[in-house]
């Protein structure tokens, strides 16, 4: 009697706790706030997407996936119905995509907006609006797949044709060819090793003996220079000192000022008087000759006078001299 009471004590017991539970995980997985409902039709494939799976507009979660099921307006899509937060900025240019969740293969609904619109879409449980669906990166790969392996097929047909027998033997002997080519270029970078030690490595000691003497001859102009550039600062030093205020140069600007003005002094006044004197002379020396050619030509005009004038030619009592004999 007393073992049935302990495991009828042990069955309630369990029941409790089940009932517990129960409790537990439904007012965990309750719904808060207010949900819209939104629709998805497409002619995509839906592979991996569930009811209860999550709904997320740009990462976040926003709302669930419904229910699944064929869309009786359009023949052969696929209806899926969301419910969405109401606080979530939906917009007539809001779209959705088929993301998957890491490598479980398990879809969910990407929700996200590309801002061509900021017109919030009413929500209406009667006639749920409809968002449009883009296709994803899988969906995307999935397209492009088949061009990608027919263009490979495509590929190895032609890499078969080229890999037929004559081309064989063609490449085979294009490898022989290498080869052989391989093995004359070592041989020619033997001979050229060989040239390198005998010619060129007396060439290269000359050259280097050479440039030793010219680095001494660079030495040799750098000290000339030193000693140009010596020569080239006292000439400055010089020059400096000539073109000082009051110096040589100002002073022989001052001489040379001097003696212009005393050339214009003597050209304006001294000059004229010079040349007026030597014009009276000039008369008086031509006076004197004039004198001294009448004394010459009658001397006694100094004791007696000049006398009468002798009467010229033409003139009464003008006798023409004698001939000399």
């Amino acid at each position: 009697m007393e073992n049935k009471a302990h495991a009828l004590a042990a069955g309630i017991f369990m029941v409790a706790l089940i009932a517990l539970l129960l409790g537990l995980g439904a007012w965990l997985t309750r719904e808060t706030g207010v949900r819209d409902v939104y629709e998805i039709s497409t002619g995509q494939t839906v592979t991996g997407l569930q009811e209860q799976a999550p709904v997320r507009f740009r990462g976040v979660d926003v709302g669930k996936v419904s229910a699944i099921s064929f869309d009786p307006k359009v023949q052969g899509n696929v209806l899926i119905r969301l419910l969405v937060d109401h606080d979530a900025p939906v917009t007539r240019s809001t779209y959705a995509t088929l993301s998957f969740q890491g490598v479980t293969g398990l879809a969910f609904v990407q929700l996200d907006d590309d801002g061509t619109s900021k017109v919030r879409v009413e929500p209406n449980d009667a006639s749920p609006p409809r968002l449009p669906l883009r296709q994803g990166l899988l969906a995307k790969l999935e397209e492009r797949g088949v061009v990608i392996m027919e263009r490979a097929s495509e590929v190895v047909e032609r890499l078969s044709q080229i890999m037929n027998a004559e081309n064989q033997q063609k490449i085979t002997a294009a490898i022989v060819n290498i080869g052989e080519a391989a093995d004359g270029a070592a041989q020619l970078a033997k001979r050229l090793d060989t040239t390198v030690v005998q010619k060129l490595d007396p060439a290269l000691t000359q050259a280097t003996s050479t440039l030793s003497e010219a680095t001494t001859t660079l030495r040799s102009v750098k000290g000339s220079s030193d000693e140009i550039g010596k020569t080239a600062a006292d000439f400055g030093a010089m020059a400096k000192r000539l073109n000082e205020k009051d110096g040589p140069i100002d002073r022989l600007a001052e001489g040379t000022q001097a003696l212009s003005h005393a050339a214009e002094s003597f050209n304006s006044a001294t000059l004229p008087r010079i040349n007026r004197v030597t014009e009276d002379a000039g008369r008086a020396v031509r006076q004197l000759g004039r004198t001294m050619n009448n004394i010459n030509d009658n001397p006694q005009s100094l004791i007696f006078g000049g006398g009468e004038a002798r009467p010229g030619p033409g003139e009464p009592g003008f006798t023409a001299p004698r001939a000399a004999p």
